[in-house]
């Protein structure tokens, strides 16, 4: 007897319908094939003990052929265990078979028949529904996830003998429902952290105002305990919130990640991802036997924070310039590519030199003659080409510390920055881009003209501080930022005198 279920595949950030065919003949052999890998054929024991210790039983003395249709899509994971377990019962004659044609079934089985978590639950649903079924079972922790998806029952299960009962119509269970509006409302600012917890450093606050309202990448360069980690953090709750297009978005590579906590349904907050500086080429952009996204598709649409910067690979931080460019991550491999969305801003933050007092107010650099260039040296010109802001940071004085004064709060800084991004967003519709960090060099003229006065300005400033060519485009950037704050249609003098400032390591002899 031959049996058809359906289960889902994940690739990259999408899904495709897999069909689920058992048949059982005579013979006495078990058959897994449509090219499954390890975990896949593994599913013969666990499916054999679940079935059994919920008092079924496996089929003796046939041969049981599974196929998992496309056969020339590669199949991965623990997830297909429910729907094989439900084939075999099915082809069995154990279990009724009038719902499998509007389902869609994952879960992974443990011995006794309880169903455990799976990744990428969102992005089965969607498929699911948009391939027409009226349903998906998935494992009750990731009921929540799949429910975002408006228009298809997200049936939450716990064990096998729960499904069988569900499909023979012994027992009923209410959908998941998710208001996803109201969620998103409820949560969309929901920090930890606010910009008021930091003390002192208002120049540094500034300037990641500037960037949040650009969208522009920036460096921290300063001593042990200036405040460059905790600051970095506090960006996100200064960004625009979430939009319900971006929210779903992010909450998919999450979800295809396994890194959805299971009292989450969408991610309503910006991501901030903070790996440490021992992570390989491919825990960062992505990528493996089986492609899995990478930290920087993690912090899509949020922040990617480099604490000690110069620490990590120069293969690393060179693989991060092409997805900085293009927004987006291309896996290939022999047989299929993936893509994997990565538009985060970057924020790095690194010591001056080794010992990390190099220009400190009070205490002396120990670095030999040298050594600071040489450090500064391993991050390369293409990298600092891409990061816009680069800020000095300075250690914060007692009497700032000790202050009771009350600072601005997130929230009155995040109004001005999504002001800003309102004006540039009417600026650039339609021109594919949505913030003034992704200008290109053509766009730059147009949109970042600057008077005579200004071109002054920037000539002398150039010349008497030794910036690089590199410099020039960054300043006209952030210039352009920092009029859109000041609800500016031109950019001014004052404007292009604040940008200047934060390009420290274009200026000749920074670190000589």
């Amino acid at each position: 007897m031959i049996v058809k279920n359906f289960g889902c595949a994940v690739f990259g950030v999408d899904a495709t319908i897999i069909t689920v065919e058992t048949n059982i003949a005579s013979g006495l052999k078990f058959f897994m094939v449509g090219l499954p890998d390890n975990a896949v054929k593994e599913s013969h024991q666990r499916v054999s003990a679940a079935i059994s210790n919920i008092g079924f039983h496996m089929p003796r003395g046939r041969e049981i052929t599974v196929n998992l249709a496309p056969a020339d899509i590669r199949k991965e994971g623990t997830a297909y265990d429910l729907p094989i377990a439900l084939g075999i019962l099915a082809a069995s004659g154990q279990l009724e078979t009038s719902r499998f044609a509007d389902l869609v079934v994952m879960g992974e089985l443990s011995l006794d028949g309880e169903v455990r978590p799976i990744k990428g639950a969102l992005p089965i649903a969607l498929e699911a529904k948009k391939k027409g079924f009226k349903g998906v079972v998935v494992p009750v922790a990731n009921a929540r996830e799949a429910a975002i998806v408006q228009g298809i029952d997200v049936i939450g299960v716990e064990h096998l003998g729960q499904v069988v009962d569900l499909l023979e119509g012994r027992i009923t269970i209410e959908p998941t429902q998710m208001d996803i509006v109201a969620e998103f409302a409820a949560h969309s600012s929901n920090y930890a952290v606010d910009l008021s917890d930091v003390k002192g450093q208002e120049n540094i606050k500034r300037a990641f105002e500037i960037a949040a309202a650009g969208g522009h990448n920036v460096i921290l360069i300063g001593p042990p305990g200036a405040g460059k980690t905790m600051i970095a953090k506090r960006l996100p709750t200064i960004m625009p919130p979430l939009n319900i297009d971006e929210a779903l978005e992010t909450t998919k590579i999450h979800s295809v990640a396994g890194k959805l906590r299971t009292d989450d349904s969408l991610l309503s907050t910006r991501p901030f991802r903070s790996p440490h500086h021992t992570i390989s080429d491919v825990a960062l952009v992505g990528g493996g036997s089986f492609p899995q996204p990478g930290e920087i598709s993690m912090a899509h649409n949020g922040v990617l924070f480099l604490d000690e910067l110069p620490e990590f690979k120069r293969t690393v931080l060179e693989v991060m310039r092409q997805p900085l460019e293009d927004r987006v991550v291309t896996i290939s491999r022999a047989k299929f590519t993936v893509e994997y969305p990565a538009s985060f801003m970057l924020v790095a933050a690194m010591n001056p030199c080794p010992c990390g007092f190099y220009n400190h107010p009070e205490r002396d650099c120990v670095c030999a003659p040298g050594v600071v260039h040489k450090y500064i040296n391993k991050i390369s010109g293409p990298l600092l080409d891409r990061i816009d802001i680069h800020i000095e940071v300075t250690p914060v004085a007692f009497s700032e510390l000790s202050s009771e004064r009350e600072t601005e709060k997130s929230a009155s800084v995040r109004e001005r920055v999504v002001r800003a991004r309102h004006v540039q967003e009417q600026r650039y519709k339609g021109k594919g881009m949505h913030s003034n960090a992704q200008i290109t060099t053509q766009q730059l003229r147009k949109y970042c003209r600057i008077d005579e006065t200004g071109q002054a300005l920037l000539q002398k400033a150039m010349e008497r501080l030794g910036l690089s060519a590199r410099a020039y485009d960054r300043i006209l950037k952030v210039a352009r930022t920092i009029a859109d704050l000041a609800e500016s249609t031109d950019i001014r003098t004052e404007h292009l005198a604040e940008a200047i400032q934060y390009r420290s390591l274009d200026r000749e002899g920074w670190a000589s």
